[in-house]
């Protein structure tokens, strides 16, 4: 077997699971998708909403599966191990088969509902700074924020075999309800903030928090950061019995804004953060606190700031030299898109006006669009409403609902007196920028670093940066690179 392999009787000791034939049979990988089975794979047969993995049973034997991992007794002659809920059981078992390779890394998990792609990134980043060999695991790295139970196993055991030391991984609420992190013990977690979001999975905010919450409990963390600017982070302090540690905007010392970022103290040391937005010095605070909790010196930390990267599709400009500020980012909740609006207000000229351009995801949780609207309103002078992966939905019925929630702000709440509709994203984007003058601050938001549109069942290349780019060239705007 190769190293990282096992046995049967194995999967089923992590699983209490039963055994049906052979408990000796050796397992070289673990899969939940039979398109993936490779010979001496064990294969988990999860039931899920629209398919259910016992169905493709057969399909991974004639593959090369050698064991399933099943809820019910199949008729296939390999050795099954039975469980009650298969889903549970795959972390469990995937980490028996790779050799439980979070047990040799230093492991940081970082939930909430904006900021958790900055905060790995950052904390990546001032890992290495410290020597180590880092892998960063979240959004910008996979098909899912969190991957799942079998994919990650596999990806930490390759990161063991490369001499990785540190990780650094965005844990979102459905991969802690789906079970996607277990077995894995976390020696730092970190608490972001608490906004809207996801409720057509979780049904309220209680479940929502609840949900972010179990990554703070004492098997799967041995300590923990939380923002406590968020009243959920002070949740999480207060009820910890002191194993999760308070961070807030104020440990920023002497903060000032240092275009395009911000200068501080941190625990004694300055600190320069070469990424606008006040909201990412919150961020930056986190990952600070995080990499001395797993043990870079604090001086290292701080110093390590000062050539951090920029995040894609985070607060990301388009191109600092252009008299038109374009930034792209990901923000695609009211607490995300109204951060991010003020934040764009710190980088407007003193007569400059903040444009937004924006949508909500079809498919997906509907509380959130009228709040979008009403957010937009508030927080800039000029909307723009456009689509955002409409998917299944009728594009103007997501519209419709986000202009209602913009039409009940009553006009002395406004910035902006109306809303202009403009279907066609590209389109809504060029118009902005054309209609934005020197000073002024455009703001494309909800996709961030996404590379596709998606309507009707078909996903076309769609790119809000490169979309940006052409515009701002087109309105005579000096684009980086385009040599006009």
């Amino acid at each position: 077997m190769p190293e990282h392999g096992c046995r049967v009787g194995e999967v089923a000791a992590a699983t209490s699971g039963r055994v049906r034939g052979d408990e000796s049979v050796g397992l070289t990988s673990a899969t939940h998708d039979s398109r993936r089975v490779t010979p001496g794979a064990l294969f988990v047969c999860v039931p899920g909403a629209d398919s259910d993995g016992h169905d493709f049973a057969a399909d991974a034997v004639a593959a090369g599966a050698v064991a399933l991992l099943v809820e019910r007794d199949l008729p296939l002659d390999v050795a099954q191990v039975l469980v009650p809920d298969a889903r549970a059981a795959m972390g469990p078992a995937a980490a028996a088969v790779y050799g439980h390779p979070g047990r040799s890394l230093r492991l940081a998990g970082v939930t909430g509902t904006n900021g958790k792609t900055t905060v790995v990134s950052l904390l990546g980043h001032l890992c290495t700074s410290a020597g180590r060999v880092t892998d960063v695991i979240g959004t910008l790295t996979g098909e899912r924020t969190t991957p799942e139970a079998t994919d990650l196993q596999a990806r930490l055991a390759d990161d063991v075999a490369a001499g990785v030391t540190d990780v650094a991984m965005e844990v979102s609420s459905h991969a802690l309800v789906l079970h996607r992190v277990e077995p894995l013990t976390f020696d730092v977690a970190v608490f972001t903030n608490l906004g809207l979001d996801h409720l057509d999975f979780h049904g309220t905010p209680e479940a929502y928090f609840a949900a972010k919450a179990m990554l703070f409990e004492p098997e799967r963390c041995r300590v923990g950061v939380a923002n406590v600017d968020d009243v959920h982070g002070r949740l999480l302090v207060e009820s910890s019995g002191g194993r999760v540690r308070a961070s807030a905007l104020a440990d920023a010392e002497d903060l000032v804004a240092d275009t395009p970022g911000w200068r501080f103290r941190w625990r004694g040391h300055p600190v320069r953060l070469p990424v606008p937005g006040r909201h990412n010095v919150t961020n930056a605070l986190l990952a600070l606190e995080a990499a001395a909790l797993l043990g870079v010196e604090p001086s290292t930390a701080a110093a390590a700031l000062a050539d951090a990267p920029g995040v894609p599709g985070r607060f990301e400009v388009v191109d600092p030299d252009a008299p038109v500020a374009v930034v792209v980012d990901y923000a695609h909740t009211p607490d995300a898109l109204d951060t991010v609006l003020a934040a764009a207000d710190d980088l407007r000229g003193p007569d400059g006006a903040v444009w937004v351009v924006f949508g909500c995801g079809g498919d997906r949780d509907r509380t959130k669009r009228p709040l979008m609207g009403e957010v937009a309103v508030r927080g800039a002078d000029r909307v723009l409403l456009t689509d955002d992966n409409p998917r299944s939905e009728d594009p103007a019925s997501i519209r419709a609902a986000v202009q209602d929630g913009a039409d009940r702000v009553p006009a002395a709440e406004r910035r902006a007196v109306e809303v202009t509709v403009v279907g066609d994203r590209a389109e809504a984007i060029a118009t902005a920028v054309a209609g934005a003058g020197p000073g002024d601050v455009v703001v494309v938001a909800g996709k961030g670093h996404e590379q596709g549109q998606t309507a009707g069942g078909v996903t076309v290349a769609f790119d809000d940066r490169e979309v940006a780019r052409a515009a701002l060239t087109a309105a005579g705007h000096r684009a980086r690179g385009s040599g006009s």
